[in-house]
């Protein structure tokens, strides 16, 4: 019989993956500050209109740029863990899905334990 499950996939830290998950958490925090700055802007421009109430619109804007703060706070305090993870170092990076064959006699937690280990987008190892 075959079952789909969720396999973690592991990345083993390098100078080169260290630098590019860098950049992208860079770039993520620059998009959401963007993000933020757009919001300002559109509430503004909603506020001057007549009919609209400021409180409502007010609510609704620091609503969406309290999400993206709370995201930005987060890639922040991810920035600072990545300057303290060592070279060699495993982190998860994802999930996939993956079709498993299970038969009579197998040990269940051989099959939920697998998972991938890549570095430098190569696959080094299937745990």
């Amino acid at each position: 019989m075959k079952i789909i499950r969720s396999l973690r996939v592991d990345e083993v830290i390098t100078e080169s993956s260290k630098t590019a998950l860098r950049e992208r958490l860079q770039k993520t925090a620059r998009q959401l500050d963007q993000e933020c700055q757009q919001l300002l802007f559109e509430k503004r421009k909603l506020e001057k209109k007549q009919g609209v109430s400021k409180q409502d619109v007010h609510k609704r804007f620091q609503a969406e740029i309290r999400k993206r703060e709370e995201k930005a706070a987060t890639i922040a305090f991810q920035l600072t863990q990545l300057d303290m993870l060592p070279i060699g170092s495993e982190i998860m990076i994802q999930e996939v899905e993956a079709l498993v064959e299970v038969e009579v006699g197998m040990k269940w937690d051989e099959l939920t334990s697998k998972k991938i280990v890549i570095q430098d987008g190569i696959v080094i190892r299937i745990e």
